[in-house]
This record gives structure tokens, C-alpha cells and sequence, in this order.
């Protein structure tokens, strides 16, 4: 009977190599303080009309003290999408 042939196995060859993409990082420093600052002044502010009863930060809007402190605790939600 014939002897078969024995296949040569290619020799392993590395994919090329990937040269580095520059990546650009902004320098977001900021972020953290501005949107730590805007959660801290949304609960004072929250905090401080319901100890006053309603007296302070601004006593003409009543009600809407609420509104403005959950506004800027929004804002500081908002600024903590810019954090890398």
C-alpha cells in the first residue's frame, strides 16, 4: 500500500501589529467639584426651607424652594454625565 504524504503545517504567523490610536483626554478636573457643589447646594437649599418653614432662601416663591433645589441637584446629575 502507498505510504501517504505528510502535509507541512504552515509556519504560525503573528497577525500585525496594531499601532496605538492617540486617544485625546480632555482634562475634566472640573467636573467633579462643580457637580459634588451642585448636589450640596440643592440639599442645602431644600434643607434650609423646610428649617425656616418656608421663611428663607426665598421667601415670594414658597412652594417652588423645592423646586429650585431639585433643580440644581438635576444640574449636578446632569454635570456628572461630562465624568471620565
Amino acid at each position: 500500500m502507498p505510504k501517504s504524504r505528510i502535509r507541512k503545517k504552515a509556519d504560525f504567523t503573528p497577525p500585525p501589529a496594531k499601532q496605538a490610536t492617540s486617544i485625546k483626554l480632555t482634562n475634566r478636573s472640573w467636573v467633579a467639584p462643580v457637580m459634588l457643589a451642585l448636589f450640596a447646594i440643592g440639599l442645602v437649599w431644600i434643607v434650609v426651607f423646610y428649617v425656616t418653614d418656608g421663611s428663607m432662601p426665598i421667601e415670594s416663591i414658597s412652594n417652588w424652594n423645592i423646586v429650585v433645589g431639585f433643580g440644581f441637584i438635576a444640574a449636578g446629575f446632569g454635570v456628572s454625565t461630562q465624568w471620565k
